[in-house]
């Protein structure tokens, strides 16, 4: 008989390769931001978040924050390393202000840790505790974090067309905030289930706007960026 145990580690497993999918799905942006060697108007600030809130899932993962989380650790320390790649490129082919300011939120984000890493460890001597305080930033910043799919929803209500909302990330997306929930809720972690659970939600609408406005698509190609989705929404 399958125990709970191995079911969970089974959809943890499951949710880190939908996770490491998500966190490439930003790719051909950064492809062809080398190809042409110019950022244009691209937004790096997707990107920027999404490594601050990649330390503190790694984080909240580790056994001295919330032991048998390992998996969760794991998938954000890659995705960490994926959003570093994604923010140098911005960093090499932007100039002036647009870097100033990378650099800068850069600086505050690793002051931020910091203080939260530092908190978590002197003031805090239970892994219960630990939990808690790691637990509201984690999912404070996975809030933040849902501004890109809103957008995308609004463009796409906005313009009846669903060509800023690609079919396949918004399905990933959905996934794997199910995924997770999933994950979270065999052993009741309220600190992962709320943030995906918000995913799962999120993912949902976006698929019914997609089936209401799949048929008015236009006719036209337009490249666009792609919105960066939550890749692990843990």
């Amino acid at each position: 008989m399958v125990s709970p145990n191995q079911v969970r580690n089974a959809l943890g497993i499951i949710g880190n390769v939908i996770s490491f999918g998500l966190f490439l799905s930003p790719s051909p942006t950064f492809y062809r931001i080398i190809k042409n060697k110019s950022v244009e108007e691209f937004k790096p600030w997707p990107y920027v978040v999404t490594v601050l809130n990649c330390l503190f899932w790694m984080l909240y993962g580790l056994p001295v924050t919330h032991p048998n989380n390992i998996l969760v650790t794991t998938i954000n320390g890659i995705g960490l390393g994926i959003e570093l790649i994604y923010v140098a490129i911005f960093l090499f082919y932007s100039s002036g202000t647009k870097r100033q300011k990378v650099l800068g939120t850069l600086i505050v984000e690793v002051i931020i840790f910091a203080v939260v890493l530092v908190l978590t460890l002197k003031v805090f001597h239970t892994t219960d505790a630990r939990t808690i305080f790691v637990g509201v930033f984690c999912v404070i910043f996975n809030c933040f974090m849902y501004f890109s799919p809103l957008l995308a929803m609004t463009q796409v209500v906005k313009s009846k067309s669903v060509e800023y909302m690609p079919f396949l990330l918004t399905l990933t997306g959905f996934l794997n905030g199910l995924c997770w929930t999933s994950y979270a809720l065999i052993h009741i972690d309220w600190w992962m289930v709320v943030p995906n659970g918000l995913g799962t939600l999120s993912g949902i609408m976006q698929l019914v706007l997609y089936g209401i406005y799949y048929k008015r698509k236009s006719n036209t190609s337009n490249e666009v960026e792609l919105p960066t989705k939550m890749a692990t929404e843990v």
